[in-house]
C-alpha cells in the first residue's frame, strides 16, 4: 500500500533503502495535538506515499494514538516530516540505528509502512526491540514469514496486528452485519474486482514491480482487498481454489510479476467467489453478493473514502450511507491502542494474516498447475 520505491534484489537480499520525498505530499501546518495521558507513542517506519498521505494524516482524528518516532534513510525528508509532526530530534532514526528505538520510552508500538517484502524482518526487529507492531498487508509474501513474525510477538510477549482497515470502516462493517443478518437470503455467489492500469515503468523503478518486494503483483496488493471481503462477507472460509494467472511478454512492467490474477472459491455452504485483480485493466474496486432474495453492492467498495453500497431485494432498493469512510485509519489506530492499554482483543491478528498468504498460496499454486487445490479449514493444503 505505498508509493515509494525501495532497496532491490533477490528476497534476502533486499533492504530499506531511504526515498525522495513523495510527490504531492502535504505536510500539516501544526504539530500534532497533545492526547490524553495514556495515548500510544507509534513509531513510523517508511516514510512513502502511503504513510505521508494516508496514514500519518489521521492520528490527529486517534483520540488514543500519537506519533512518537519516525524512521527513514533519507535524512532530509526525516527532517522535515518531524519537525511537520512535532518529533523531537531524539526520536528520529535512520535504518542502521532503528535497534536503538529499544531505549526510547515513549515509543510504544511500530507502524511498518515498508513494502511488503521487508514486513517480516522489520516486524522482527521491532518485536526484539520490545515494540508492540501494527504492520502494513500483506502481511508478508509466504506463510513461513507470517509464521516466524507470529513467533516473534509470543516471544516478545507484544502485540501483533495487521493493518485490514476495512474493518474499520463504515460501509464494510455494515455490510458484514448485513450479511449475517442474511439480508441477501442463502449466499450464492460473490463477486470482487480490484484492478487498475499501471504506468509505464520496470522493476528497477517501482518497488510493485519488483518481485522480491511485491511477491506476485496485483493479488498481495489490491486484490487482497477482495479476497478479504470474500471472507468476511461469506462468514466462511474457502474448501477449494482454483484460479488463473496471466503475464504478457516483452512488457517491462511484468517482466517479474503478473498482470492478472482471477480465481474461484467455492464454500462449505455450496456458495462461490469469483475474485479479479490487475494492474493492466480499467479501474475497478467493487464487491458483491448474491443470494437468494438479494444483491448486496459496493462500488467502491474499499477505498479510502467515498465508499457506497446498495441493498436490492425485489423491487426494493436501498442505499446505505453509515458513516465517513476516512474515521477507518483512526478508529484502527486506536483499536491497538486498547489492545495495548486494556488487553483488548485484536480483530485483525497476525493469525488473520497468515489465513490470507495461505490463501494466496494456494492461488498462485492452482494457476501454476492448472488444478484445483482442497484446503483445510485454516488455509493449509488438504493432504
Amino acid at each position: 500500500m505505498l508509493s515509494s520505491r525501495a532497496a532491490l534484489g533477490q528476497a534476502r537480499g533486499t533492504a530499506a533503502v531511504g526515498q525522495p520525498m513523495p510527490y504531492g505530499v502535504k505536510l500539516p501546518d501544526n504539530p500534532q495535538r497533545a492526547k490524553r495521558p495514556d495515548s500510544v507513542g507509534f513509531a513510523i517506519v517508511g516514510l512513502g506515499g502511503y504513510a505521508l498521505n494516508q496514514m500519518m494524516p489521521r492520528f490527529e482524528q486517534a483520540e488514543r494514538a500519537h506519533v512518537a518516532a519516525l524512521v527513514s534513510g533519507n535524512p532530509d525528508k526525516l527532517q522535515r516530516v518531524a519537525d511537520a509532526y512535532g518529533v523531537p530530534p531524539q526520536s528520529r532514526y535512520s535504518y542502521e540505528v532503528f535497534a536503538d528505538i529499544a531505549s526510547n520510552r515513549g515509543i510504544d508500538a511500530v507502524y511498518i509502512a515498508l513494502p511488503s517484502g521487508l514486513h517480516a524482518e522489520w516486524t522482527e526487529r521491532a518485536f526484539a526491540a520490545g515494540k508492540h507492531v501494527l504492520c502494513e498487508k500483506p502481511m508478508a509474501l509466504s506463510s513461513a514469514e507470517c509464521e516466524r513474525m507470529i513467533a516473534a510477538a509470543r516471544r516478545a510477549d507484544r502485540k501483533l496486528m495487521i493493518a485490514y482497515r476495512c474493518h474499520f470502516e463504515p460501509y464494510n462493517l455494515q455490510a458484514m452485519d448485513l450479511m449475517g443478518q442474511g439480508a441477501v437470503g442463502q449466499l450464492r455467489l460473490i463477486r470482487t474486482e480490484q484492478s487498475y492500469r499501471m504506468g509505464p515503468t520496470s522493476p528497477m523503478e517501482n518497488w510493485r514491480a519488483n518481485r522480491a518486494l511485491a511477491g506476485g503483483g496485483p493479488l498481495e496488493d489490491y486484490g487482497i482487498y477482495g479476497l478479504q471481503a470474500a471472507l468476511y462477507l461469506s462468514g466462511e472460509m474457502p474448501e477449494s481454489i482454483s484460479a488463473t494467472a496471466f503475464r504478457p511478454s516483452n512488457d517491462p512492467r511484468f517482466a517479474e510479476i503478473f498482470a492478472h490474477v482471477s480465481s474461484q472459491l467455492r464454500f462449505p455452504s455450496g456458495a462461490v467467489a469469483q475474485l479479479v485483480t490487475s494492474y493492466d485493466s480499467a479501474g475497478i474496486n467493487a464487491a458483491e453478493a448474491r443470494g437468494t432474495e438479494g444483491a448486496l453492492m459496493m462500488q467502491p467498495a474499499t477505498a479510502y473514502s467515498g465508499n457506497e453500497m446498495v441493498l436490492e431485494a425485489g423491487r426494493d432498493r436501498r442505499k446505505f450511507a453509515p458513516g465517513d469512510s476516512t474515521v477507518q485509519f483512526a478508529r484502527q489506530l486506536d483499536h491497538l491502542a486498547d489492545a495495548i492499554r486494556d488487553g483488548a482483543q485484536i480483530r485483525t491478528p497476525g493469525e488473520m494474516g497468515l489465513r490470507d498468504l495461505r490463501l494466496i498460496e494456494a492461488i498462485y499454486g492452482s494457476a501454476e498447475t492448472g488444478r484445483t487445490i482442497l484446503l483445510n479449514p485454516d488455509g493449509t493444503r488438504r493432504s
